[in-house]
């Protein structure tokens, strides 16, 4: 016999004894993890012998022994039992009939944790401890942290954070699903814009992608994705991150430019990752620093720098100087156009000086003729004021807060012609609505005779004063005399 066909004989004869002869036995989780106050989820399916099949009906019970099997004090849940009465509150949502023993095990605390194993009960003699396998419940405090991937183009990239510019990106954040009242929920958090994840649940874990196309503004930006379980005591979080390195060509900034004084200065802005490096081209040669130039660099942060260069007077005829960055993703360039210092400069500043002074010159003048001027007028106004005189008799006695007033006029020379043999005139002037004087004043006053001079064609004559003593000689041709008038009440 070909020995190809006692080989599939034998194989077949295995595969029979296999089917026929079936055997106690059951499929467990090697280990689950609960949260301290949430629920745990035991999957679980058995077999028998087939002899027993008959017994497996809808009537069948499962019990959960707890580190031990053999007595009947590790029972810790019995389907058949009430629920009260149980070490633990649970139930089994898998048909015993199907062979189907997943069990949910509510409120899990420490005391919980141990190791279990389960056992079958049903018709007949069917009453079997699966004691070759177990599972291991081990109740933890504090949440796993879920485990962040990063995608380029599909592709996982292990240990490592840099991504190319313009490619696409995934970031998947996944997470066990453990028991709880409501479900585990995945979100994400940035410093930057977040753009819209997805959320999926595969077999046992929870997942959220996050998709967007690498540029710039992503590097160095942190992603964080949490985990929360809402839980009967309070709710439990957890926390994964990564910091994202997207690489990208140099790129000038608009404010690059250039300042002409006595020595031109110029400065190239530049930001890239990898850092890049900054060139100076003038009339399209690399310029380095020499007794005409002068070239610094200032880091603004670890993607960008600023880049100085100071070019003597006599390198700024022409207009070509050139900002020249690169680095391991590109390069770019930038033209700063050069205003050539000009000696006129200094000049037409003078000059402006200059015309400011003069300007503040000529205001000031105006300012003091207007002053004069307004002055003048003043004055004019105050002697025309002054033609009112006082007259007082040398004997007379001042009297306080009033004074008496007589107006004369200044005649052309022509009408002043002293005549000395015309005898001089008299005329009387009475004043009829003068205020009461006090006792004083009356007294005094009595003593007093005040002339009034008036020139006119006549001659001159001397003028005595009732008080006594010659008066000096005077020229006039009239002269008005006032006495007091008893008529005029006291």
């Amino acid at each position: 016999m070909d020995i190809w066909i006692v080989k599939k004989i034998i194989l077949l004869s295995f595969l029979l004894k296999g089917v026929c002869c079936r055997d106690f036995n059951v499929s467990l989780p090697e280990k689950i993890q609960a949260l301290n106050g949430s629920c745990v989820i035991v999957k679980c399916r058995f077999d028998i012998k087939e002899s027993y099949d008959k017994d497996l009906t809808e009537r069948a019970a499962g019990v959960w022994y707890k580190d031990k099997h053999d007595t009947s004090s590790s029972v810790v849940f019995n389907s058949s039992a009430s629920m009260q009465n149980s070490f633990i509150k649970g139930n089994i949502t898998g048909k015993l009939k199907d062979k189907d023993c997943t069990t949910v095990f509510y409120d899990i605390r420490s005391i919980h944790s141990g190791q279990y194993f389960f056992r079958i009960e049903g018709e007949g003699g069917l009453k079997w401890t699966f004691t070759k396998s177990n599972t291991s419940v081990v109740v933890i405090e504090t949440l796993e942290n879920p485990r962040v991937l990063l995608y380029e183009d599909k592709q996982e990239l292990h240990n490592q954070q840099e991504v190319l510019e313009g490619r696409s990106v995934s970031l998947r954040c996944s997470a066990e699903t453990l028991c709880s009242s409501s479900p585990a929920t995945l979100t994400w958090s940035s410093t930057a814009r977040i753009p819209h994840s997805e959320s999926s649940k595969l077999q046992d874990l929870i997942v959220s992608d996050l998709n967007f196309t690498a540029a710039p503004r992503h590097n160095r930006v942190t992603f964080i994705c949490s985990i929360s379980y809402q839980l009967q005591d309070n709710n439990k979080t957890a926390h994964s991150s990564i910091t994202l390195h997207v690489q990208y060509a140099p790129r000038i900034s608009n404010s690059s430019s250039c300042n002409s004084t006595n020595v031109t200065v110029c400065f190239c802005e530049v930001d890239g990752n990898p850092s890049p490096v900054v060139e100076w081209h003038l009339s399209g040669r690399p310029v380095s620093n020499s007794s005409n130039t002068f070239i610094s660099e200032e880091r603004l942060s670890n993607t960008s720098l600023r880049s100085f260069i100071s070019l003597h007077q006599s390198l700024t005829h022409t207009n070509t100087l050139l900002c020249f960055s690169k680095n391991t993703r590109g390069n770019a360039t930038q033209i700063l156009q050069l205003t050539p210092f000009s000696q006129d400069r200094g000049v037409h500043s003078f000059s402006v000086l200059i015309g400011v002074a003069v300007g503040v010159s000529l205001i000031m003048m105006c300012i003091i003729i207007y002053c004069v001027r307004k002055e003048r007028c003043r004055c004019l106004q105050t002697k025309q004021e002054d033609t009112t005189g006082v007259i007082t008799t040398d004997g007379a006695v001042q009297l306080e807060n009033k004074t008496e007033y007589a107006n004369y006029i200044i005649l052309p020379p022509e009408l002043t012609t002293i005549h000395p043999q015309e005898s001089l005139h008299y005329a009387s002037v009475e004043f009829k609505n003068i205020k009461q004087e006090s006792k004083e004043m009356k007294e005094k006053s009595s003593l007093t005779t005040d002339y009034a001079v008036i020139n006119y064609s006549g001659g001159v004559t001397e003028t005595e004063s009732s008080v006594g003593g010659n008066q000096p000689s005077i020229a006039p041709s009239t002269v008005m005399t006032y006495q007091k008038d008893s008529n005029i009440p006291d």
